[in-house]
């Protein structure tokens, strides 16, 4: 069970920083203590489209897992 909560942790962060990758031109998530690294520029139209893939892909997770009648 461990290592199934495990797996869905790194996919899940995988996915999250794909998202970032694309739509944010974030290359890391991981907190580098410099803010030139750490704070970005990003415009409203990417941070909306980043939010609307998490939130797509959220749903589709949550129906996958949903019981089928």
């Amino acid at each position: 069970m461990a290592s199934r909560i495990t797996n869905l942790t790194v996919d899940r962060d995988a996915l999250i920083l794909e998202i970032a990758e694309r739509h944010l031109s974030v290359e890391t998530l991981e907190t580098r203590n410099a803010d030139s690294l750490d704070f970005h520029d990003v415009a409203v139209w990417a941070i909306r489209a980043a939010l609307e893939e998490a939130f797509e892909a959220g749903r589709r997770a949550g129906a996958a897992a949903a019981p089928q009648s």
